[in-house]
């Protein structure tokens, strides 16, 4: 089964074309191409819907129950109408009002148990959903998120669901309580005078039809004010998320003012789908009670001419409220549905992508025991987003079992992307990348990432506790495991000293540790997964020297019996290194050890001058 597949599998889009989250457009123009035609994106909802029969049942049941039970109230109405107003009926009307009650008490009691139901069902599918949606996107490779922003995610997975939920829940629950008593209205009206009803009827098609005009303008505009929020979302996103860096900068106001306009530009969106349902439920309503008005004048006249009684006309009335009524609602709630077609066409889009990395139908099994050896043949590879500009260029070589290799070379030499490949988050363009004799591409990604501990330079931190975050994708690791491994990375110290020690919650992205606690954190989560194969990506470029002599200190613990790739600048990182391969513009242009690459006085001195220069003029400044 391939990645992503696992997650529900029913909230598919039914259109081939495959779809990528956009930048949002208030321009509703531009935006019809993507609005939904119908309200055929909420048929995904379905699959979802069955899963829960009993829900369906209950809130079905009582649904219908509330309707029938106020389709009854005209025809009591009547009777007492035509029958309850007399000295020798006095204590009809009496037997009449106590059924009134009973009938309130059953329309309330069923009332109650429909809210729970259809509640109760929304809740459950809109959690189904997020849940499916969020295992998706987490299953998608790493080119889907080169050109497509987190906030925009997220918005689908909140606001989109929410607008669902809402669907699912009340809407649904309305519009099917309003057919039912439109339906029921209508036959009762017809066994009430089918002469009246005949001409309520002919203006039907007088409402019907600019609903249906109208509720293609709210679908496009709801659309349209969907993606304007996702994109303020979005924008606030990245704002909190670098609030330090806002201040630093005194960026602040730059930063209001881009969310105020994005804001502004979903304000805009939203009153122009809010005037489209303004427009639409007032035409609606008064096409149906003008109708209404004038079919009654003609009532009116039947009984002036003893062609119907005046229950039975009170009885049509009642009915033909209810029906004018319900209809009016359901043009409301047609906007309602609009906008949640929308919403589920989103979210449809995503679940839509399919990863670019996935495991082969019949995964050729990692050897055992592993010996953690690595081969680069003639790799040559571009970024899916950046097609036309080569990143490696037939690049190969081999790292034996144990082995420690660093990598150097000047940014976008394509250092990292050679651990990126290393991980699968892309396949090669030419060659092959082999752990173990294994071309990764015939591989499961799960089992082959499981060879390899990542200490990468820009740590992430969760916002959960110390233990939590060490042992990261390590389920049923216990403490004392953890702690043996806090302890090799040096980290064991700080964190008891912290408030609660490895249960101490680090706040979101680990705000409040240092760069050299986070890296610590880095290498135990590394030394817990015992990988053969470890890679470190600038693991001590940014720390000052103590923290910078501990995190030496831990990965020199780390990097034992472990074939080891290191990505440096510092010549201490690398002087203890086997071998160096010189990275140039995707090509490697020079191998060896540091003294034979000194020696060449080739890219690699170069680069050692220009270090140890810059290195001497700072003891000079300092002194």
């Amino acid at each position: 089964m391939q990645p992503g597949r696992a997650s529900g599998g029913v909230f598919r889009r039914q259109s081939p074309a495959s779809a990528t989250p956009a930048a949002a457009t208030p321009n509703p123009d531009a935006a019809d191409a993507r609005a939904p035609r119908s309200v055929r994106p909420l048929a995904r909802l379905f699959p979802y819907i069955r899963r829960y029969p009993h829900l369906v049942a209950g809130a079905v049941v009582f649904l219908a129950l509330a309707a029938l039970t106020t389709l009854t109230l005209p025809i009591a109405v009547r009777r007492m109408i035509d029958h309850g107003f007399s000295a020798s009926d006095a204590g009809f009307i009496n037997t009449y009002f106590t059924m009134l009650l009973v009938i309130a008490a059953v329309l309330a009691l069923a009332s109650a148990c429909r809210y729970y139901f259809v509640i109760t069902l929304g809740e459950r599918v809109v959690a189904d959903i997020r849940r499916d949606v969020f295992a998706h996107v987490t299953a998608l490779s790493a080119a889907f998120y080169d050109v497509n922003r987190s906030g925009e995610i997220v918005s689908r997975l909140t606001a989109d669901t929410t607008q669902i939920k809402s669907t699912v829940g009340a809407t649904a629950s309305v519009a099917l309580r309003n057919i039912i008593l439109c339906a029921g209205a209508i036959v009762m009206m017809f066994i009430t005078s089918p002469r009246l009803s005949a001409l309520a009827l002919a203006a039907i098609p007088l409402i019907v039809f600019p609903i249906v005009g109208f509720g293609r303008r709210v679908r496009r505009r709801s659309r349209i004010a969907q993606d304007t929020l996702a994109d303020a979302m979005t924008l606030a996103g990245e704002a909190i998320g670098a609030t330090r860096t806002l201040q630093a900068f005194n960026a602040e106001d730059e930063a209001r003012r881009r969310f105020a306009g994005a804001v502004d530009a979903a304000f805009a969106a939203a009153r122009s789908a809010i005037r489209a349902r303004s427009i639409l439920t007032g035409f609606a309503i008064a096409i149906a009670f003008g109708s209404v008005v004038g079919v009654l004048w003609y009532g009116a006249q039947s009984v002036l001419a003893g062609e119907l009684t005046p229950g039975r006309l009170g009885q049509f009335l009642l009915y033909s409220l209810f029906a004018a009524g319900a209809l009016g609602s359901l043009s409301e709630v047609w906007g309602e549905v609009s906008q949640a077609a929308g919403a589920a066409e989103r979210l449809g889009e995503l679940l839509d992508e399919h990863p670019a990395i996935t495991a082969p139908a019949d995964p050729q099994q990692m050897p055992e025991p592993a010996r953690g050896e690595v081969e680069f043949d003639n790799v040559g590879f571009a970024y899916p987003a950046r097609p036309d500009l080569p990143t490696l260029d037939g690049i190969s070589f081999t790292v034996a079992p144990g082995e420690t290799v660093a990598i150097v070379g000047a940014s976008g030499a394509g250092k990292s992307t050679v651990f990126s490949l290393l991980l699968r988050y892309y396949d090669v363009a030419t060659g092959s990348v082999k752990i173990d004799g294994v071309d990764l591409r015939r591989a499961d990604p799960k089992p082959l990432r499981d060879r390899i501990a990542l200490v990468p330079q820009d740590v992430t931190i969760f916002a959960s506790t110390v233990a939590e975050n060490i042992a990261i994708g390590q389920d049923g690791a216990d403490r004392a495991a953890i702690i043996a491994a806090a302890r090799a990375a040096q980290a064991h110290d700080f964190i008891q000293n912290l408030q609660n020690g490895y249960d101490t919650p680090l706040g979101e992205r680990g705000i409040t540790l240092s760069g050299g606690q986070r890296q610590r954190i880095a290498i135990a989560r590394a030394i817990l997964r015992d990988a053969p194969v470890l890679l470190l990506d600038e693991a001590t470029s940014a720390l000052d020297a103590e923290s910078e002599k501990l995190v030496q200190v831990a990965l020199e613990e780390l990097m034992q019996n472990r074939t080891t790739l290191v990505i440096a600048h510092r010549l201490a990182t690398v002087l203890k290194a086997d071998r160096i391969l010189v990275m140039d513009k995707g090509r490697i242009v020079e191998q060896g050890t540091h003294e034979t690459l000194v020696a060449r006085n080739g890219l690699y001195a170069r680069l050692a001058r220009l270090q140890f220069e810059s290195g001497a003029e700072a003891i000079a400044a300092a002194k």
